[in-house]
């Protein structure tokens, strides 16, 4: 990446995958004192998976929703980053270190460069933080029917993320990762 930096923008991307599902998790619910709000859980295992990316100086991201996490999702998420990276600019997109990030049968597009986050360190992440908050406010305490309706379901809180562009900064932003 040292001569792209020279000539090209640089935009910092960080880029992971959640598993939305059946399963789902609940979260604490505000209630009248003294009640007991029913909160629905359901014990199938059907799910997708979400690859999702920010740019926080941006305030944008790009998704797909998948079946599977495999090298084949990876290459279809790298192809949507890299169209959603600004024209002229080139992106370095840092993620964990998954089999599917890693392997050479992935053809990374030419205005991306990857760089691999730490082993086992989801701190240094904020996708990781991302997934909190549209579990958080979008998916948890809820069952979803179908597998359609997970789909759904996941496209729609991405959706809803991407038209907060002040909240992907806000949970996405790190101050050692950007010169400001």
């Amino acid at each position: 990446m040292s001569g792209i930096a020279a000539t090209k923008p640089i935009e910092i991307w960080w880029q992971d995958e959640a598993r939305i599902g059946q399963k789902n998790g609940l979260a604490r619910l505000w209630a009248r004192k003294g009640t007991r709000p029913r909160q629905p859980a359901d014990q199938r295992y059907q799910n997708a998976y979400l690859f999702g990316a920010i740019c926080p100086a941006r305030g944008t991201g790009a998704a797909v929703m998948m079946p599977c996490a495999n090298t084949r999702a990876m290459q279809m998420h790298l192809d949507e980053i890299s169209r959603t990276v600004e024209k002229g600019a080139h992106a370095a997109l840092l993620m964990d270190r998954a089999g599917w990030h890693t392997t050479g049968k992935l053809r990374v597009p030419k205005n991306i460069t990857i760089i691999l986050l730490p082993s086992r360190s989801p701190e240094l992440n904020p996708v990781e933080n991302v997934w909190q908050y549209i579990r958080q406010n979008w998916l948890s305490n809820r069952v979803f029917e179908t597998y359609e309706d997970i789909l759904a379901a996941g496209c729609d809180a991405w959706n809803r993320l991407i038209h907060q562009p002040e909240t992907i900064t806000s949970i996405g932003m790190r101050n050692w990762a950007h010169i400001v």
